[in-house]
C-alpha cells in the first residue's frame, strides 16, 4: 500500500480541516504540518486551538521555508562549502530569480547567499536537495526520524526544486499527505526555471508522471462538497476550471441578497452602502475601488471567507464572463476563481454593460 497521498479538492471543501483532523488522529508519532505562507500556518494554529485549546506536543506547524532552513540547511550547512561552517545562516525572501548570472560552480556563495549569508528563498530547496545527495540522503533520513509524518497544505504553491524535494520525501520512510487545489495556483514559493512547466495550476502534471504515480495515491473524490459557497456561486466556480471535478454546495442559507450580479460602476457606492459586509476584490492596487469600504487584492483574499464580494475584473475576465469558452491564462483564471469562491451568498462583477447585452449566469443589478 502506498504511504503517500495527494488529495485534490476545490475551494471551500475542507482541505485544511482534513489535514488538521488527520494530524489530531495521530497520538504516538510526530507530525509536521507545513505550507508556503505564514497566513495559512496561522489559520491552522487558530483552528487547532479553537478545537483543542492548545497545540498537541507531537504536532509542529511551520512554514515551508522555515522547515527547510531549520532541518535542511543549518544542520549540514558546511557540507557543500567549508566556509559556511561557523556562519549564522538566515533567510532572504525574493520574488525574482536570484543570482541568475552566477554559476554555483564558479562562485558557490554568491549563487546561494547574500553578502551577509542569508540564503535566497528560490535557492533553499536546491541547496537542500544537492546537499542531501552529497551526504547519501542523510538529510532526509534525519528528517524522517524527527517527523514520521509530513502534511503539506496548499501543495500547488510549491515550485522548482521543491518538487525534487517532494520526490525524496516520497522515497523516504515518511508518510506524506498533500492537499491542494491547482485552481488556486496564485502563489509560488519561487520562480526558478527548474520544473517551471509544473507551476501553480499545472502541478497535477508533475504528480501524474508515471514514476511519481507509483509512489503516490491521487484522490479527487474524497472532498467534493462545498461548505462555503451557495449553489449559484458553486456552479460558476465549477465552470471556471471545467476539467476538474465539480463540487456540490451544501450551503443552503438564505440571506437578503443571494445570486450572481453584474453591476455598473455608478452603482458601486450605493451597492456597498446597502451591503456593508461586501468586500471589494481587485487584481492590484492600480484599481482604486471605493476606499470607504474593505478592499484587497485577489491573492490576499485566499483562505478567507466573506458574505459577499464585489469583483473588479480584468478585460480578459470580462471576455470570459461574456463567453465561458474564452481561453485565458491559467494565472488569470486562478485569481478569478479565488475571488469568486471567497463568497458565501453573492458575487457582483463590475461591468459597464450595454443594455442589450445578456449574461446567462448573472442578473443585472438595478437600484
Amino acid at each position: 500500500m502506498k504511504k503517500n497521498n495527494l488529495i485534490i479538492a476545490a475551494a471551500g471543501s475542507g482541505k485544511t480541516q482534513y489535514i488538521i483532523d488527520q494530524a489530531l488522529d495521530i497520538k504516538n508519532e510526530n507530525v509536521l504540518i507545513t505550507s508556503f505562507t505564514e497566513a495559512n500556518g496561522e489559520e491552522i494554529k487558530r483552528r487547532i486551538i479553537k478545537e483543542k485549546w492548545f497545540i498537541p506536543r507531537n504536532i509542529t506547524i511551520q512554514t515551508w521555508f522555515s522547515f527547510l532552513l531549520q532541518h535542511g540547511v543549518k544542520p549540514y550547512q558546511s557540507v557543500m562549502n567549508n566556509d559556511l561552517h561557523e556562519k549564522n545562516i538566515w533567510f532572504c525572501l525574493v520574488s525574482w530569480v536570484s543570482a541568475s548570472f552566477i554559476s554555483e560552480n564558479l562562485n558557490f556563495n554568491k549563487h546561494y547567499f547574500t553578502k551577509d549569508f542569508k540564503i535566497y528563498s528560490d535557492k533553499i530547496s536546491k541547496f537542500v536537495v544537492k546537499c542531501d545527495k552529497e551526504i547519501n540522503w542523510e538529510i532526509i533520513n534525519r528528517i524522517s526520524r524527527i517527523f514520521p509524518n509530513i502534511f503539506i497544505d496548499e501543495v500547488q504553491d510549491l515550485a522548482g526544486y521543491d518538487l525534487e524535494l517532494l520526490k525524496l520525501l516520497f522515497y523516504s520512510k515518511i508518510k506524506v499527505l498533500l492537499v491542494g487545489d491547482p485552481r488556486q495556483g496564485t502563489y509560488s514559493t519561487n520562480n526558478a526555471k527548474k520544473n517551471s512547466k509544473f507551476k501553480q495550476s499545472q502541478i497535477i502534471s508533475f504528480f501524474e508522471d508515471n514514476k511519481i504515480k507509483e509512489l503516490l495515491n491521487i484522490n479527487d473524490d474524497l472532498l467534493t462538497t462545498n461548505y462555503r459557497c451557495n449553489s449559484e456561486i458553486c456552479t460558476l466556480s465549477n465552470k471556471i476550471f471545467p476539467k476538474y471535478k465539480c463540487t456540490n454546495s451544501v450551503n443552503n442559507e438564505i440571506s437578503n441578497h443571494d445570486w450572481l450580479f453584474i453591476i455598473k460602476k455608478n452603482f458601486i457606492e450605493e451597492y456597498l452602502r446597502t451591503y456593508p459586509n461586501c468586500v471589494q476584490l481587485r487584481r492590484n492596487i492600480k484599481e482604486k475601488g471605493d476606499v470607504n469600504y474593505p478592499i484587497m487584492n485577489f491573492w490576499d483574499s485566499k483562505w478567507l471567507t466573506f458574505e459577499r464580494v464585489l469583483i473588479y475584473p480584468t478585460e480578459d475576465i470580462k471576455k470570459w464572463i461574456k463567453d465561458n469558452n474564452t481561453e485565458l491564462a491559467p494565472t488569470t483564471l486562478s485569481k478569478f476563481y479565488v475571488a469568486v469562491t471567497r463568497a458565501k451568498y453573492s458575487v457582483a462583477i463590475v461591468y459597464d454593460y450595454n443594455e442589450n447585452e445578456e449574461f446567462s449566469e448573472f442578473k443585472k443589478y438595478q437600484i
